[in-house]
């Protein structure tokens, strides 16, 4: 059976959501939003303390890269939300937007229109930010759908030290870093309202589900999108163990992410001819950048153990974790309010005065003196407080892609991102890790340490080099696989059409042509609030 209607979205993401909310604003527009993964209603989604255990859950696809040669031929796990709000209902809830620089770039690069000064108004429109009072004026958004806030129901005093240790490195305090200016050290903002999470499913879609013109479905996984002479028609889906067609007469949307969106235009015929016809996918129009370009931020610890039990990891035994629980069910108080982040910083870290290339994310948890911990999985990490500055890569030079294992939709994507091929991000990261070193070693820090974590050699670079290459994990951000620009290996153009294929869009971090300076769901949020006015302004 086939059923019709003017757009049809796949993926309830960051983007899916916010997509679906814009365009069934109008009534006219009867929208159709497919959703892979299940509702969203394990409890955990929603308390901001149980982040961890979301990871390698029924909520997350759980991709794993192939094995990366220049990190001692590990696979590293990258996680990607598997339900209604995808990575929004299972990321760490830090809202960050990037720098100016980041988006004049874009702009650069040909694609006009997305300067910092164009798309700021898209920031805005999307946010309600709960501390206006506290941020630059005329960056930020009070009457927008996403809560954004700073922790205000729990706090340890490690992140005061953190700030306080950054400024004496040179590291300035700063009151707002999605403002005038990002460089500085700040308590993180984060999308958190009310002491739950804020995601796209809370935020925009829950809202728009009363709207008789918008259907959403979940457990709805699209195996193609159907193409008549070089345009979209609609898509295939699967769903309660039927297969099903449904026709789009404006426009079809992949907002699936930086590896779905990549492989379902493959999967479609629409890539690089010899890789379609490897995999016995009639090729129907070839773009050799599908899939190509991805990027994404890589982090590692710097830990200390601390000589107070004022952290994170003391909640981690089941009994305490049951006490937090319980406070913060009756109470609205304790750990369970906050994600696992309580700071972060951005700065130069070449020291010429350029703007912000280097992130500290802070968390108040130690990671322990071994390797055997799984970055992903709480119970691994020792019970002893602590805190920990993660030096962050922002702008990666190498770059990787996302390719076919097979034409069948259910199999992963063969992900390979080749991290570190590009001999300079392994420098920056010794580069930043030494001062994240520097920063422990300052006494805001200093007076809390009670033994190092990791890494225990802390002596020279040889020795950072071989923890980098033994702890580095993805910070989940993968984006690039299907950029906009205007050179051979452009997919989409600056209004996120598909070139060659007409009714088809990509709008999701796959577009981005460069990564942003920080994690990226708020520049997500940006793309898809400026995709939803240009559709409006063409109905």
């Amino acid at each position: 059976m086939q059923i019709h209607y003017d757009y049809i979205i796949v993926g309830a993401g960051s983007a899916g959501c916010l997509l679906a909310n814009r365009l069934s604003a109008n009534p006219k527009n009867q929208v159709l939003l497919l959703e892979a993964g299940g509702p969203d209603k394990d409890l955990n989604i929603h308390i901001p303390g149980a982040y961890t255990k979301l990871h390698k859950s029924k909520n997350d696809w759980g991709f794993w890269s192939e094995p990366q040669t220049h990190l001692n031929n590990r696979k590293l796990y990258l996680p990607r939300g598997k339900t209604l709000g995808g990575s929004s209902s299972t990321n760490a809830m830090a809202y960050v937007r990037g720098n100016r620089n980041d988006f004049d770039q874009w702009e650069q690069l040909g694609n006009q229109g997305w300067n910092f000064d164009a798309v700021l108004p898209y920031f805005i429109r999307s946010e309600k930010h709960h501390q206006a009072a506290q941020v630059d004026p005329g960056y930020h958004g009070t009457e927008g759908e996403l809560h954004v806030s700073f922790p205000t129901q729990f706090s340890t005093p490690f992140v005061k030290s953190f700030v306080e240790a950054c400024a004496k490195e040179g590291i300035p305090t700063t009151k707002d870093y999605n403002g005038k200016k990002q460089e500085g050290a700040s308590l993180i903002q984060c999308t958190i309202n009310q002491h739950k999470r804020a995601s796209s499913a809370t935020a925009f879609l829950k809202p728009a589900l009363q709207r008789k013109n918008l259907t959403a479905l979940t457990q709805a996984q699209v195996i193609k999108i159907t193409l008549e002479n070089k345009q979209a028609t609609g898509v295939v889906y699967e769903h309660r163990g039927g297969t099903h067609n449904a026709k789009a007469q404006r426009e079809v949307i992949l907002s699936a992410g930086a590896f779905h969106s990549p492989q379902l235009l493959m999967l479609s015929g629409i890539g690089e001819a010899e890789q379609l016809q490897k995999n016995g996918i009639a090729c129907q129009h070839e773009l050799i950048g599908v899939g190509k370009n991805l990027q994404d931020h890589l982090f590692y610890p710097i830990s200390d153990q601390a000589k107070t039990a004022e952290g994170i990891n003391h909640y981690i035994p089941l009994g305490s974790q049951l006490k937090a629980g319980l406070n913060y069910l009756t109470r609205k108080k304790g750990p369970f309010c906050n994600g696992p982040l309580e700071g972060l910083a951005f700065f130069d870290v070449h020291e010429k005065s350029d703007p912000a290339n280097f992130q500290f994310h802070f968390t108040p948890m130690w990671v322990g003196l071994q390797y055997g911990y799984d970055a992903y999985d709480l119970a691994s990490y020792p019970s002893t407080d602590g805190y920990t500055i993660l030096p962050t890569l922002l702008h990666p030079k190498s770059r990787g892609e996302v390719s076919l294992r097979s034409k069948n939709p259910k199999d992963a994507p063969c992900i390979q991102p080749r991290f570190l091929t590009e001999e300079s991000d392994l420098d920056t990261l010794v580069k930043g890790g030494k001062k994240a070193i520097a920063i422990m070693e300052q006494s805001p820090l200093k007076q809390h340490r009670k033994a190092l974590g990791l890494p225990l050699d802390r002596s020279s670079d040889t020795a950072l080099i071989e923890h980098i290459k033994a702890t580095v994990e993805t910070v989940y951000h993968p984006v690039g696989t299907c950029k906009m620009g205007t050179d051979a290996h452009a997919v989409v153009d600056e209004q996120l059409r598909v070139k060659g294929i007409q009714k088809l869009r990509v709008v999701d971090g796959s577009v981005m042509p460069t990564i942003v300076s920080g994690n990226t769901n708020a520049a997500i949020y940006m793309i898809a609030e400026k995709a939803a006015d240009e559709l409006l302004k063409i109905v």
